[in-house]
């Protein structure tokens, strides 16, 4: 599935299993988990700011977007319990974890190293 940004997006939803999710990140060099539920005004204002910077800057990431509310087993099993919460994972290893207060700098610059290392 395409975004509308031209991002490759995968949704994980309730029909997600934990063993279609780790499928998801091994199959994929990197995976940028995006955890929130459509209730949650910070996850709505800060999805389109991480949106925007995978398309701009990180186009090879895969963005999926986990809604906590529809997958409460994934969460868990991944301990995801603050929204947002935002997971980037390598070749099928967690390599970054940012929850709650996620500042687009911040999540930028961490994303410079490791993605340069993956893709460059």
């Amino acid at each position: 599935m395409s975004d509308p940004l031209g991002l490759k997006v995968e949704l994980v939803n309730m029909e997600k299993t934990i063993i279609e999710f780790e499928e998801l990140t091994r199959r994929e060099t990197g995976v940028l988990c995006y955890f929130a539920t459509q209730s949650c005004a910070v996850g709505e204002a800060l999805e389109p700011k991480v949106k925007k910077l995978l398309e701009e800057k990180y186009p090879k990431l895969v963005y999926a977007f986990i809604d906590m509310n529809g997958s409460p087993e994934l969460c868990a099993a991944l301990q995801v319990f603050v929204e947002p919460t935002i997971l980037l994972y390598m070749e099928g290893k967690e390599y970054l974890r940012k929850s709650r207060h996620v500042g687009i700098s911040d999540l930028d610059a961490s994303l410079d190293r490791l993605y340069g290392m993956a893709f460059q």
